[in-house]
């Protein structure tokens, strides 16, 4: 296929698509002329995991250029999907201003002497290690989701709420059950690079449709435990 299919295919404009071969993100087409390259599906499907990335993911062109490096080395489904995991930014209770900055600052109580309380028995980070534990989770060192987790448990204690590893042990048996229904989406899927976009749109993409199950479950939950009906479109709540 041409330039032009290619982008219509993908929904990547042309320019974009010059760009990402520019900066080794895709791979040269073949040359049928010094004025025209012809490239394949294979091409279409790594400019889908391209897009993902950086459109869904938010990574930007050198992390996703690493996370495509890492992705064409002969790695099995288990080490493809991590790659991809700890690549992708990681969520935080901490509130974000417009700039993407934490909004929380030192004099928010956010600097040297809290990451010591977290660190402190029954700090933040004690207690993640905790849960982890207990839970029986085999989690990597290296995993960014242990620290983000921490972080967000101290964000929650400057607010005068403490979770505990036991507090937190039911939400992680759920958590255990929805990781368990995202990895049967991945069975059947050998190819790296369609692995790689499925793990991208499922993490991406569905969290915020778990998030908002959640929210309607909440709903429910208010209705149900103070014997409310809920209000069909256009009635008004009942006073």
């Amino acid at each position: 296929m041409r330039i032009s299919e290619l982008s219509r295919r993908s929904g990547v404009p042309a320019a974009t698509i010059k760009y990402y071969r520019r900066e080794g993100l895709l791979p040269e087409g073949r040359a049928l002329n010094p004025t025209t390259v012809e490239y394949d599906e294979e091409h279409l499907q790594r400019l889908r995991l391209i897009r993902s990335l950086i459109q869904l993911g938010g990574l930007s062109v050198a992390r996703t250029r690493e996370v495509l490096e890492a992705v064409d080395r002969p790695l099995d489904a288990f080490e493809t999907l991590g790659v991809v995991h700890h690549a992708l930014p990681v969520p935080s209770a901490e509130t974000e201003d417009t700039n993407g900055k934490s909004g929380a600052d030192d004099e928010d109580g956010a600097g040297p002497e809290s990451a010591a309380d977290e660190a402190a028995p029954g700090g933040a980070a004690a207690r993640v290690e905790a849960l982890i534990e207990n839970m029986g989770w085999q989690i990597s060192d290296a995993s960014p989701h242990r620290p983000a987790l921490a972080e967000s448990l101290a964000a929650l204690s400057r607010l005068g709420t403490d979770y505990t590893a036991d507090d937190l042990i039911p939400y992680a048996r759920l958590a255990t059950s929805t990781a368990d229904l995202d990895f049967a989406q991945f069975d059947g899927i050998e190819d790296r690079i369609a692995l790689a976009e499925r793990a991208v749109v499922l993490t991406v993409l569905f969290e915020p449709v778990v998030r908002l199950l959640r929210r309607l479950a909440q709903e429910d939950a208010n209705h149900r435990r103070h014997h409310r009906r809920a209000c069909g479109r256009g009635e008004q709540p009942a006073e």
